[in-house]
């Protein structure tokens, strides 16, 4: 899942970078808030993570910008400012969920993960399909119960099949979901992680659309 990040602490950024990198997140991280602002309308992107004390913008008037132009994707705040009618007062310009430094990465991998959930109507954490159990928290992966062990990017591609079950995503949308600007994309890298996983899943378990893109086989 495609996250974007607006935090200008360079320790706190690199961090959440790597750490939600390494749990399945593709993370585009901007230190500049009014850059990271026009950002959104840039890539699909399926959460932000902001910061409220930037430089030269505050985070609530990127946030009510965001909502004023009916930009709606989930956003989850990070600050040291724990005032409560602070916090009160970015819930009711539309954030979906606060956090208060510092905090655990652990926690917003898991915070993020309730968002997107939500926004795709899936009240369960793990996804499921034709005997393969994906778990987005523990990044485990299971085909009739034996585990399987996926790269990354295998593992962020068939998390969002999963996500779009009975959809055709279109190969371009799939990679803005799965690469971020920072990623160096050969020309046939999806069709490399999309056979890799029909060798570890079933080849019916991944379906070409030819001319359209891919969506998961029957159950």
């Amino acid at each position: 899942m495609r996250v974007l990040l607006i935090e200008d602490d360079k320790l706190i950024g690199d961090g959440l970078k790597a750490g939600l990198t390494k749990m399945g997140f593709t993370i585009d991280w901007f230190t500049d808030g009014k850059l990271g602002q026009s950002t959104l309308s840039q890539a699909p992107y399926d959460a932000v993570v902001l910061d409220l004390s930037l430089p030269g913008i505050d985070g609530l008037e990127i946030l009510k910008s965001w909502r004023r132009n009916g930009q709606n994707e989930p956003v989850l705040i990070l600050t040291a400012r724990d005032a409560l009618e602070q916090r009160i007062e970015g819930l009711q310009l539309g954030a979906d969920d606060y956090l208060c430094k510092p905090f655990a990465l652990i926690e917003v991998a898991a915070r993020l993960q309730v968002l997107i959930r939500r926004t795709h109507g899936q009240p369960q954490p793990l996804l499921s399909h034709a005997g393969v159990e994906l778990d987005p928290i523990k990044l485990t992966v299971t085909k009739n119960g034996e585990s399987l062990q996926l790269k990354p990017k295998e593992f962020a591609l068939l998390e969002l099949l999963m996500r779009n079950a009975g959809r055709v995503l279109p190969r371009s949308l799939i990679e803005e979901k799965i690469y971020s600007w920072d990623d160096e994309v050969s020309r046939n890298a999806l069709e490399v992680h999309i056979h890799h996983l029909r060798r570890k899943l079933g080849s019916g378990f991944i379906r070409t659309v030819h001319g359209i893109g891919y969506t998961l086989g029957e159950e």
